[in-house]
This record gives C-alpha cells, structure tokens and sequence, in this order.
C-alpha cells in the first residue's frame, strides 16, 4: 500500500521523459477453466479512458468481470475497479502493474470469463496481474521525450550538409521548404539545441541558426 500511495500523491509532475503505449493491443490467457483477457489501450484524456472501457464491457457484456485499470499524465489520474471481484483482488493488481513499469496514458481492461474454478484470493491477484502484464507485454512500451521543435533558413549550398548534422544531434527534420533559400523545420531534445547551434554555425560561417519554436513531447528516437 505504501508504494501505492507514494505514486499516487508524490510523483513529480515536470519530466522530460515519460514511459507510455502506441495504439491498442489485447492478449489472452487461461487459468483454471477461467478466460482472461487483457485489453489495453493509449488514452490522454479521462473521457478516452472511459469510452475504451465502456466499449469493452459492450464487446463482452456476457462476461463475468470487465476490470479496468488506468493511468494519466493529465491531473495525475490513476483509477481501478474490481468490478465485483473481491476487494483488492482484481483492479489493484492491473493497477500495480502499470505503476510498477512507470507506464502511463494507458488504460488496461481485463475481462474474465469464469470457467466454475474458484481461483482464490492469492489466484485471483496473480491472473490478474498476469492479464496485465501479458497485455503490456504485446503492446510494448516507448519513451516520450521533451524536445525543442526547430526552424532554420539554410542557403541551397548550406543544405547538404543540414540533415546530417540535425541527426548527429538526434534530431529528426519533419519539413522541409524549398524557394529562393530553404527552410527546414525539426525536432530534437532540447538538451542538444545549443551543441547544435555551435555545430551550424561553423558549418554556415555563422549564417545558419536554429530557432526554437515551440516544446513538445516526441517518441525517443
């Protein structure tokens, strides 16, 4: 309970990194007679959360439990139901889960189909922990990073030289416009944008500069 609650009340809120899933993914398991599967989903917003929740239970109205569990960086919201399950059997566990891989932006549904094997209160604990796991596992994890999002004037002679040393600083370049001069816009983290600019310049003779437009998170290369 004590881990529990340190995530819920004091994990820092201003990161430059945070752990999340891309897109929805399921897998599935049995455990004695009983059908386990566990949904999981990429959600910013609590109404996101909720709908893949409620579109879960529509899919499987049939069956005996539809637990859920989520995490989001907005508000810091971390909710879970057991869905009738005994207490602290079902929505803490998929919870734990999610708060022990520090993955976030996610919600994990876990429907149970009861199979007439009573699992225990220790059997349930592990299945569904299990379910989550298992869930997570195929979906996989990716990094979010922090970074400054960039534009820069280049001359066409300038140019070859741009990409490279945008990506030498781990950069990605996102747009590029080509008229009298070129303008290229990118991503990089922001730690790099100063060591970038020192590199352009002295590729440019001092010409070629890096603006800084704005910040935002982008999956760590």
């Amino acid at each position: 309970m004590y881990r529990l609650f340190f995530y819920l009340f004091f994990k820092e809120t201003a990161v430059q990194t945070y752990i999340t899933v891309k897109g929805e993914d399921f897998d599935e398991f049995y455990e004695k007679r009983s059908r386990f599967i566990g949904y999981i989903k990429h959600v910013e917003t609590e109404k996101e959360a909720t709908d893949f929740i409620a579109q879960i239970r529509s899919k499987h109205w049939d069956a005996t439990h539809n637990v859920y569990a989520y995490c989001l960086r907005e508000n810091q919201v971390k909710r879970y139901s057991d869905d009738n399950e005994p207490q602290g059997t079902a929505g803490i566990p998929v919870l734990d889960v999610l708060l022990k891989n520090d993955v976030t932006d996610v919600v994990v549904v876990v429907t149970r189909y009861f199979g007439g094997v009573l699992l225990g209160g220790g059997g349930l604990v592990r299945a569904y922990s299990h379910s989550a796991s298992i869930a997570l596992k195929k979906i996989g994890m990716i990094t979010m990073q922090m970074c400054s999002v960039c534009k820069l004037y280049c001359t066409y002679t300038q140019y070859g030289k741009i990409p490279a040393t945008i990506a030498s600083f781990d950069g990605v370049v996102d747009y590029s416009e080509f008229t009298d001069n070129i303008m290229v816009e990118f991503h990089l983290p922001c730690d790099n944008l100063e060591k970038l600019n020192v590199a352009l310049s002295e590729l440019s003779c001092g010409e070629c500069c890096a603006k800084e437009l704005s910040k935002a998170f982008y999956e760590q290369n």
